[in-house]
């Protein structure tokens, strides 16, 4: 067997997760004004029930109940008074034995981690299930608040004002394919952020103006792009790199965890599912060498750049051949080697529904060429262009007014009385590519062919008071011996594609103790 088959033979399906912090702050409480965000973050936190959540309580004086009209901040962790800290990362951190993802608080943000799946649909669900759970903490959150104040939540990546925030992908590869990347192979790279570069086409959710960047721009097609200065790194809130070299272990040690951080908050169903989906069959051919140095950018941070300020798509960047090439073209190259790599069957097994990911993209790409305004309820950059430009041309609105800035964020409100995406799926505006029925499922039950499966039903099966530890590779449990000390138990879940519903279903089924079925798993 020559090298090269060999290598095309070892993959693995492409399991993705997603860890998004949202833009949260609290209006009408001028004297928090600078922890508004941390405090609207735990407010919100302490609504949404999770497991292995050991943070004290915070209550907000002048809140119904408190006997005060003053608005100030206090954590009571029995009887000492804990201090604001707004640069707290990874903070009281809950999994959820609903669905087997969790929420947290980082740098002062909400942060959503949606559980592991398969399916770029199945994505697409889950994160609109998790802006559920999200929406509904945000409504019984600010019913608590003394009047006058609000919390407001959006769902975007840029706050205007030189702060990004994070949306990370992050996808399941062998560990060959991340020795490729990151210790090999530089055009493996170099093909990997040349499509993230071009990619902004599909996966933007369009700003106006420009951050951290030379030259300005009414408008903006991704709003990450301007945060971004490196080729590649481990950082994630400064020097971002277009490609993360973070070295996670969340799987076993043959597979890796490649950490994707160059990613648009979006809610658009089409700009989320070919955000995953395109990304799944870019890594699989990856994976598997089938790399063409012809569509390597030569200067893909710059390219980025360029292309995000370029609502037209008529400009170029030059390629490592000398040639030039506009995203739409450098996109459409991609898309005919996926297409080819599809019909061999190389994506078989480790992509579902290639083959409606493929067609989608290219319909996608077609109508970007002949007429982008066709798209304005699929990609969410062309739907807030829309709004924007209307907003300009009937109000007679500067791009650059405080006004004009307003609406850029709001936009993205989580409030579906304001969030203009909200307003127009009510109004049967937008593509829906999954169903309400699938969004509420993953709002009550996990992925059925992850580990996520088991996560959950074990977090319900021992409740709160029995986990002593979670993570997404493990659980430790405390059992009480009648009286005496405590039992501590481990559970790996090494495997993301382990531990799913077909492996596990008839053990928790059986309605056996937490014992019987951690020595039946």
């Amino acid at each position: 067997m020559s090298v090269r088959s060999a290598a095309a033979r070892a993959t693995v399906a492409k399991l993705c997760g997603a860890d998004v912090e949202l833009g949260n702050f609290l209006l009408g409480t001028p004297g928090l004004a600078p922890s508004s965000g941390w405090v609207a973050a735990r407010l919100l936190l302490d609504r949404i029930p999770g497991t292995a959540h050991r943070a004290p309580a915070l209550w907000l004086a002048g809140s119904p109940g408190s006997g005060s009209t003053a608005c100030t901040a206090s954590f009571d962790d029995g009887g000492h008074r804990a201090e604001v800290d707004a640069e707290s990362r990874d903070w009281g951190r809950k999994f959820l034995a609903t669905n087997g993802g969790c929420v947290y608080i980082d740098l002062a943000h909400l942060e959503l981690c949606l559980p592991e799946v398969i399916s770029a649909w199945d994505h697409l669900a889950c994160w609109h299930a998790m802006l559920a759970i999200a929406r509904e903490a945000l409504g019984t959150a600010n019913a608590a608040l003394p009047p006058g104040a609000e919390i407001k939540v959006l769902v975007n990546s840029s706050d205007g004002q030189g702060n990004s925030y994070g949306s990370h992908l992050n996808f399941l590869v062998t560990r060959r394919c991340f020795e490729n990347l990151f210790r090999r192979k530089l055009h493996h790279l170099l093909l990997l952020a040349s499509y993230l570069a071009s990619g902004i086409v599909l996966t933007g959710a369009g700003k106006a103006g420009v951050e951290h960047g030379e030259g300005e721009a009414d408008f903006q097609i991704s709003q990450r792009a301007d945060f971004f200065t490196r080729l590649a790194g481990p950082m994630t809130t400064h020097d971002r790199p277009l490609v993360n070299s973070r070295e996670e272990h969340h799987a076993r040690e043959d597979l890796a965890r490649l950490h994707l951080i160059f990613c648009d908050s979006a809610v658009a169903h089409g700009t989320c599912l070919l955000r995953v989906g395109v990304t799944q069959l870019v890594l699989a051919m990856i994976e598997q060498e089938v790399v063409d140095p012809r569509l390597v950018l030569e200067d893909p941070v710059h390219a980025a750049k360029q292309f995000s300020r370029d609502p037209e798509l008529r400009c170029s960047a030059r390629l490592l051949s000398g040639r030039r090439a506009s995203a739409l073209a450098h996109q459409r190259a991609l898309f005919e080697q996926a297409n080819r790599f599809v019909a061999t069957g190389r994506a078989a097994g480790v992509v579902p529904r290639a083959d409606e990911i493929l067609a989608l993209w290219e319909d996608t790409l077609t109508k970007l060429e002949r007429e982008p305004a066709a798209l304005v309820g699929r990609l969410e950059w062309v739907l807030k262009r829309a709004f924007l430009t209307h907003a300009v041309r009937r109000r007679g609105l500067d791009w650059r007014s405080p006004d004009l800035r307003h609406l850029d964020q709001i936009f993205h409100s989580l409030d579906p009385e304001e969030g203009l995406f909200w307003i127009r799926e009510r109004a049967g505006c937008t593509e829906r590519l999954v169903d309400a029925a699938a969004i509420a499922h993953f709002r009550q039950e996990p992925p059925a062919d992850t580990r996520a499966y088991t996560r959950a039903h074990l977090l319900r099966l021992a409740g709160d008071e029995a986990v002593a530890n979670v993570d997404w590779g493990s659980i430790r449990f405390r059992l009480d011996d009648r009286g005496y000390l405590p039992r501590y138990r481990t559970q790996e879940l090494a495997d993301p594609l382990g531990f799913g519903r077909a492996a596990t279903r008839d053990i928790f089924a059986c309605g056996a103790s937490l014992d019987d079925v951690l020595d039946a798993l």
